[in-house]
């Protein structure tokens, strides 16, 4: 059994203690080895960090249009128009600077290939517009190319993005992971929540080199904070997300599974109670204390998850000198480099 983990806890505002609340109740009974530290509320575009999120159907517990979807969308988090660069060249123009690297698009697209691996994945699809943007997506899939040849036992395609998204908003289950810039990713990985089911179940995974953070993908919804309404299950995956990363997935495990169980039994706060599909409506407290109270049982037709431990994977040079990158050293020797990633392995889930 491995030693406990520091974690740091971010309530937030609006709704978010309240679903805070729930979901430590629901993973400390689940016997998480975690140790809380100072509750502070840090966000920002911390360098290297990429989200990674679950998009899944919970038909027939769910109302949705898509029954069988099953997507996990991987997105740079860095560059791309998010990079800060934008100027006033006068009065009435505006210019924001569009930033893809070599380095940072490795980096991603390595880790979809590898999470596909870990997680049992058969296809990933690579979303870019490098028909017009030849320089800038032309690089991204030019890189998705190059890598993806270090992975023949994994499915590639490419799709543009505009007919990519069109098609995942309607047959989603023609895609398995999609990997793509910020930009189409921060747009399309809500609209692959709100398709699946809803915004509110979906959790977030930002995996960085040296830190990680776990979030849910909606806002603070201040119109529903102190009411004791929220649905605090996209949180609660969040959260099954850092287990996993933390290299807990015994615990990981139970506490999805609970949750399986409680959708299951039509255990549903206000936002996806359907008369009919659903039994009880409940508030966010008592959603919390409900799947804890199914810890430790499985689900009957939503199907079980079960998580592995990770295995150890090497890192390579271009990773190392992103990680160096990040902590602002400006050289760093090639034989570091080499002898670094001949002789020294490290655990995909745990980001050392």
């Amino acid at each position: 059994m491995s030693t406990s983990s520091p974690i740091t806890v971010a309530h937030g505002g609006g709704i978010g203690p309240e679903i805070m609340d729930a979901c430590l109740h629901v993973i400390k009974e689940a016997g998480a080895r975690i140790e809380i530290g100072e509750k502070v509320y840090l966000r920002g575009n911390t360098a290297g960090i990429d989200p990674v999120r679950p998009c899944v159907s919970y038909h027939p517990f769910v109302k949705t249009k898509h029954p069988v979807m099953n997507v996990v969308i991987v997105r740079e988090n860095e560059e791309d128009c998010y990079a800060g660069m934008e100027y006033q060249l006068s009065d009435t123009v505006m210019e924001c600077l569009k930033i893809i690297t070599r380095l940072r698009s490795e980096r991603i697209v390595r880790y979809a290939f590898e999470y596909a691996l870990q997680h049992n994945r058969k296809k990933v699809t690579c979303f870019t517009k490098d028909n017009i943007m030849k320089m800038t997506d032309g690089l991204f899939h030019k890189i998705f190319d190059e890598i993806g040849a270090d992975y023949p036992s994994i499915e590639k395609e490419h799709w543009i993005v505009d007919i990519g998204a069109a098609k995942m908003a309607d047959t989603p289950e023609a895609f398995d992971m999609i990997v793509m810039p910020n930009l189409y990713g921060d747009i399309l990985s809500d609209v692959a929540a709100q398709i699946a089911g809803s915004v509110g179940l979906a959790g977030s995974a930002n995996i960085g080199s040296q830190c990680a953070m776990f979030e849910v993908i909606h806002r603070s919804a201040p119109r529903r904070a102190n009411q004791n309404l929220a649905n605090p299950s996209g949180l609660l995956l969040g959260g099954v997300l850092m287990l996993v990363h933390l290299n807990q997935p015994d615990v990981a495990e139970r506490v999805h599974n609970a949750w399986l169980c409680a959708m299951e039994d039509g255990i549903h706060t206000y936002d996806i109670f359907k008369e009919g599909a659903s039994k009880q409506k409940v508030g966010t407290k008592e959603f919390g204390e409900a799947v804890a109270a199914r810890l430790g049982k499985t689900p009957h037709t939503l199907k079980a998850v079960h998580y592995s431990a990770a295995s150890p994977k090497k890192e390579s040079a271009a990773a190392l000198l992103g990680r160096v990158l990040d902590h602002g050293i400006e050289i760093v020797k090639t034989e570091t480099l080499r002898s670094f990633d001949a002789a020294t392995g490290y655990t995909l889930a745990q980001g050392q």
